[in-house]
């Protein structure tokens, strides 16, 4: 009897994809349903509260705190701009007056005879959200955002760096089994998203950086390199807000890994196409995958819409997502109905699966995922 699995890792040449374009505070939207946009196009803007700024005005007058909005003039809501005179003392005769500027450019808040302090909040900033991917608006959420839809070809990667942005592809390497080294990239490859085979080297990554091309997406990358490139051990928070200049995806896992040749064969024919990438990964609760999309014309044949779950049978392309066997791709050759004891004694669902080498194994059905294809 099949199961019913959500499928892990997406590699399609024809899929729908939906994303939720939300601002963190409520805001105004400015797309309606069925409306056409662009990658750039901002769907919802928000104004963010400026910073609070103090400044000690009792202490920059030399008086009591209680004498403060006897020498300070403005009042809650005024506007002030930084190096304007905002207070002055009488002085002793008309002479030794004490001037004090603003500090800050924005609109006061408060006056104090508490603590001599005046607050100046300073302008507010404002927060875009655009639509990341090219499609048409399927639904708003009032004062929140909006959900894009396109049909696309898919790949997601297991592990990613770097925010979103938005490129044209090029085949960098001549195999999936081939490294991208900094030989392979170009100063024409600048706003390119360039694809690997079985890795990027660290000099591929720091040249990519340096000429400005937008991504690399490749099977592997060494810890090592990573962690040189970013200067810090990431961990395992989510990524995706790393301060880098381009986007790193990796499809396979950690080290040198070939490139699947199904998914090096798409980029292939996606070649000179714009898409979108996204490197934000989690991989606990609420996974994110990392993630290329590529826009499809809109009278290419008709395509059949990703179901949400799929089933776990026979032939079901896979990929192990724990070890010994981690970033390995195979296809399920059995499903035994009979829990299996583990070395830890506990009893689990197990599937067979054969390898790419030839080997079949046994793993538990839990350290797999599905490829969802189409």
């Amino acid at each position: 009897m099949a199961s019913a699995y959500t499928p892990g890792l997406t590699v399609s040449g024809d899929i729908f994809v939906r994303r939720l374009r939300r601002l963190p505070i409520k805001g105004d939207v400015l797309v309606k349903v069925s409306d056409h946009v662009e990658p750039d196009s901002v769907v919802a803007v928000a104004m963010l509260p400026g910073v609070l700024q103090t400044m000690k005005m009792a202490d920059k007058l030399g008086i009591e705190a209680r004498d403060v909005p006897s020498v300070f003039p403005l009042k809650p809501g005024a506007k002030v701009t930084k190096g304007d005179v905002i207070a002055e003392t009488k002085g002793l005769m008309g002479f030794f007056k004490t001037k004090v500027e603003a500090d800050f450019t924005g609109t006061i808040e408060s006056v104090s005879e508490v603590t001599g302090n005046v607050l100046i909040r300073e302008p507010s900033i404002p927060v875009e959200i655009n639509a990341y991917i090219k499609g048409r608006i399927v639904d708003v959420l009032p004062d929140e955002g909006a959900i894009v839809e396109t049909r696309a070809a898919m790949v997601q990667g297991i592990f990613g760096v770097g925010g979103e942005r938005v490129g044209t592809i090029r085949v960098a390497a001549n195999s999936p089994e081939s490294v991208l080294e900094a030989d392979h990239i170009h100063e024409s490859d600048r706003g390119k998203i360039l694809i690997g085979g079985a890795g990027m080297a660290l000099s591929a990554i720091k040249k990519a950086a340096s000429v400005g091309v937008i991504a690399l997406v490749a099977g592997g990358l060494r810890d090592e390199d990573l962690i040189n490139f970013l200067g810090y051990d990431i961990g395992v928070a989510i990524t995706g807000s790393e301060n880098i200049p381009l986007t790193l995806v990796v499809t396979e896992g950690f080290g040198y890994l070939n490139m699947a040749q199904r998914t090096f064969d798409l980029f292939r024919s996606l070649e000179g196409k714009e898409a979108s990438v996204n490197g934000a990964t989690q991989i606990r609760a609420g996974v994110i995958r990392p993630e290329v999309i590529v826009p499809l014309p809109l009278d290419q044949a008709e395509s059949v819409r990703a179901a949400d779950v799929f089933e776990l049978t026979v032939g079901t392309p896979i990929r192990m997502i724990r070890e010994p066997y981690f970033g390995e791709l195979g296809t399920v050759t059995g499903l035994p109905a009979t829990l299996q004891v583990l070395e830890s004694g506990t009893e689990v669902r197990v599937l067979t699966a054969k390898l790419p080498s030839g080997e079949e194994v046994t793993v538990p059905r839990a350290n797999v995922e599905i490829i969802a294809s189409n």
